[in-house]
Formats: structure tokens, C-alpha cells, sequence
């Protein structure tokens, strides 16, 4: 090779570097950021940030785990997703389009759920707080709904991986700005003279004051253009305008569930997405409270994680990004779930070693960036099921709500499980819980299932 092929080499690499690094600020792609961090924000809100608050204000670790049935709706979101593919909302839809509309309804309907939860004591109306923690659920798995189907419709192919990187990403940002950030916030709020429980009422008025950047972000974007391309168009709209609305819906949720389930090996796809993360979704629901158990400080815990955490799961996200993309997913999800499954185990060497911040730094660094990692790879899986765009915001609610089951339904009896093996036998046996979804994975993988684009049962 001569000096002008090697310089034309090095030219082309060069250029090949930029193009990969261009296409993460495009301007769509970046509003798939701003609308990551609107999506990863109110999870933990009816989740973890509320089992920390009851840990907080001295509820019990039973009553704590049973809370985790308060997700439900992001379980089930895909019976409603119909709806935001085949209707409008009035005025909302008229003035910024489908998705749009939807997604500024859905921040509002957040917004309200948010405070009122917040203004509510644990202590003295647990049923109350269980009412809105189930409406904040609610509201954010509708927004969800909304925004999974924008990012796959408003990115050209070869925007995904970058969408997908970014928007993983940001997810885990609006999580930790809602669980570090709020404990943050709470204890300013105690050092400054505030009693607990009104201290965690203005933290979660905090939170609904970050809804807004969602909002922003919703008004600058474009809504996505599919009705140039017929393949693309929504089912809902496919059928008369003037028909009626509930039959508009009906077809739209018969189609996308008929199509997904015709495929060949289709109830065994949707069980190891159930399982596949239940290891990282049993450990979760208990890890604020265990932190606070073994005798760390809200302070010391929202520290590491905003910086340790914050550093790792970024880190973590793109190292799950570059696997999806440069090897196959069947090796890239084996690598996830083993590495899943080896930080639980951290979690009992750390209920070994106690309450040393070293030892934390260490246990929240291994979590947050398998976590991201493992995000990446399963929303890259789950995302190249919806092959049908007739059919994108349904298909995808339904795969993730199923994802969820393991933080909801399944991992419901993790307090009564911590409480009777303590600490260190919870985190083995909660790694011992990734076994099922490794099983499916190997069997799925000797099916054939990854060596080609899924494909309806009869063709």
C-alpha cells in the first residue's frame, strides 16, 4: 500500500468518525434525549423514591415490597396503547399532531399525579398514597406509550442505534434526578428546619417542576411524517374517519396483538421478556431500603449515586450501545443477563462488609453499569421485535409492559423475602433468579430465533 492509499485510509476512518459522532447531535436525535430523561423521571417516583420515603417515615419492609403492585399500569399500558395509535386528543392533536398532543396531555395528567402523591403521608393514608402512586403510574406509562412509538417513527434507520444510545441514557439521568436528586433535596430541606413529611411533599413538587423539560421538549419537536409512506400508516386511520371510535380501536389492538402472536415461538418470546430482567427487577425494589437498613445516610447514598452512579450508568449505556451494534444479539444479551446476574452478588458482599462508602462506591459503580449496559441491549431486543410500523406503539407497549412484570407483580414478595433470609441470602437468591430467563435465552437461541428478523408462524 502506498503513503497516498494510507493517507486516504486514514481520510476515510477520519471521516467515518465523524459521521458517527455527527449523527448523535442531530437535531432529532437529540430530542430523543430530552425525551429519555421525561420518561426516566417518574418511574422511581411511584417506585423506589416511594420506598424510600416509607423507609423514611418507618413503614415496614413487608408494606414497602407489596407498594411495587402500585406499577401495575406499566404491566397492562399496552390495553390503552390502541387508543393513542388509533385516536386523537381534541384540540391538542389539531394543534401539534397525534403524538404530540398526546404527550402534552399525558405530562399534564403527570404533573397533577406527582403533586397530589407528593402532599400525602405514607404513615397517615397508605391507601390514599397507593391511589397516587397507581395515578402517577398511569400517567407516565401513557407518556411512555407515546414517546416509544415517536423515537421509532421520527428516526431513519440509521439513527436508532444513536437514539437508542441516547435515549437510555437520559432515561437513567431523569431516574437518578428522581431518586438521588429527591433524597438530595429531602435532606437540604430537614437541615433548613422542615419537618420529614412536608420536606418530601416539596421534593415531589420538585419532580412535577421537572415534567417540564418534557413539555419543552414535546413543543420543539416535529411530529414524525409517515403519511407519505402507506406502509407506515396507523391502523386507526387506515378505516373511515367517521366510523366509530371504539371499533377504530378494537381493530388496531386485533391486528398488532394478532400479528405479534402468529409468530413462530411467539408465547416463549414474550415469557423470556418477562424474565430476562426479573434478577435486576427483584434486587431493585429493595436496594434504597437496604442502603438506609445496613446504616448508610440519605445523603450518603444520593451522593454516590449521583456521582459514582450518574458516571457509571453513562458508561455502562454506550458500552451496551456499541455491543448491539457490533455483535450478534443473541452473544450480546448472554453477556447482559451474566452480568446482571454477578452484580446482585455484589449486593451481599456489601451486606457483608456493612456500611464502609468505599464498599458502596464500589456495589452502586457495578450495579448502575450493568444496568445501563443491560438496558441498551434488552430495548435494542424488544425494539427489533416491532417489525410491522402499522403496529409500533402497540407492539412495543406490549413488550415492555410485560418487561415490567418482574418489577411489579413478581417482585411483589421481596420484602417479605429480605425479612426472612436477611440481606445477604435476598441478593443470592434474587441472582438466582436470572437462571429462568438465561434457560429461555439459551432455548430461543437454539430455535433459530436470533439468526433471523421475526416472522408470522404461517409464512
Amino acid at each position: 500500500m502506498t503513503t497516498g492509499d494510507l493517507s486516504k485510509a486514514d481520510l476515510s476512518r477520519a471521516q467515518r468518525l465523524r459521521a458517527a459522532i455527527a449523527v448523535f447531535l442531530q437535531p432529532q436525535v437529540l430530542i430523543i434525549l430530552f425525551l429519555g430523561f421525561a420518561s426516566g423521571l417518574p418511574l422511581a417516583l411511584s417506585g423506589s423514591t416511594l420506598a424510600l420515603r416509607m423507609a423514611d417515615q418507618g413503614v415496614d419492609l413487608s408494606t414497602i415490597g407489596l407498594f411495587s403492585l402500585v406499577g401495575i399500569p406499566y404491566t397492562i399500558k399496552f390495553l390503552w396503547a390502541p387508543i393513542v395509535d388509533a385516536t386523537r386528543v381534541p384540540v391538542l392533536s389539531r394543534l401539534l399532531g397525534r403524538r404530540r398532543g398526546w404527550l402534552i396531555l399525558s405530562q399534564l395528567l403527570l404533573i397533577a399525579a406527582i403533586l397530589y402523591l407528593g402532599w400525602l403521608d405514607p404513615t397517615l393514608t397508605p391507601w390514599a398514597v397507593a391511589l397516587g402512586a397507581v395515578l402517577v403510574a398511569i400517567a407516565s406509562a401513557t407518556q411512555d406509550i407515546v414517546i416509544d412509538a415517536f423515537r421509532v417513527e421520527s428516526l431513519p434507520d440509521e439513527e436508532q442505534a444513536a437514539g437508542m444510545a441516547w435515549f437510555v441514557s437520559a432515561y437513567r439521568v431523569g431516574m437518578l434526578a428522581s431518586t438521588a436528586g429527591a433524597a438530595l433535596l429531602v435532606t437540604a430541606l430537614q437541615v433548613r428546619g422542615f419537618e420529614l413529611a412536608d420536606a418530601w411533599g416539596w421534593a415531589y413538587a420538585g419532580m412535577a417542576a421537572l415534567v417540564l423539560v418534557g413539555m419543552v421538549t414535546t413543543l420543539l419537536a416535529t411530529e414524525p411524517d409517515h403519511a407519505h409512506t402507506p406502509g407506515e400508516e396507523h391502523l386507526g386511520e387506515i378505516h373511515d374517519r367517521r366510523a366509530n371510535p371504539v371499533m377504530r380501536v378494537a381493530v388496531t389492538a386485533y391486528e398488532a396483538f394478532h400479528e405479534f402472536l402468529t409468530r413462530k415461538d411467539a408465547v416463549v418470546i414474550l415469557l423470556f421478556v418477562v424474565l430476562y430482567k426479573f434478577c435486576d427487577a427483584f434486587a431493585g425494589v429493595m436496594t434504597a431500603p437496604f442502603v438506609l437498613d445496613i446504616g448508610f445516610s440519605k445523603a450518603a447514598y444520593a451522593g454516590i449515586v449521583k456521582g459514582v452512579g450518574f458516571a457509571a450508568v453513562l458508561v455502562g449505556g454506550f458500552a451496551g450501545g456499541a455491543m448491539a451494534k457490533a455483535m450478534p444479539m443473541y452473544r450480546a444479551l448472554w453477556i447482559a443477563g451474566l452480568l446482571q446476574m454477578a452484580s446482585n452478588i455484589v449486593f451481599s458482599w456489601q451486606a457483608m462488609v456493612g456500611p464502609e462508602l468505599w464498599a458502596l462506591s464500589v456495589t452502586i459503580a457495578v450495579e448502575n453499569f450493568t444496568g445501563g449496559l443491560g438496558t441498551v441491549v434488552f430495548v435494542a431486543y424488544i425494539s427489533s421485535l416491532c417489525t410491522d410500523a402499522r403496529h409500533t406503539a402497540t407492539q412495543y407497549a406490549l413488550l415492555a409492559a410485560l418487561a415490567a412484570v418482574g418489577r411489579t407483580v413478581l417482585a411483589a414478595t421481596a420484602g417479605y423475602a429480605a425479612e426472612a433470609i436477611g440481606w445477604v441470602f435476598f441478593f443470592g437468591l434474587t441472582a438466582l433468579a436470572a437462571l429462568p430467563g438465561l434457560a429461555l435465552l439459551w432455548w430461543l437461541g437454539g430455535r433459530g430465533h436470533f439468526r433471523s428478523a421475526p416472522r408470522p408462524a404461517g409464512e
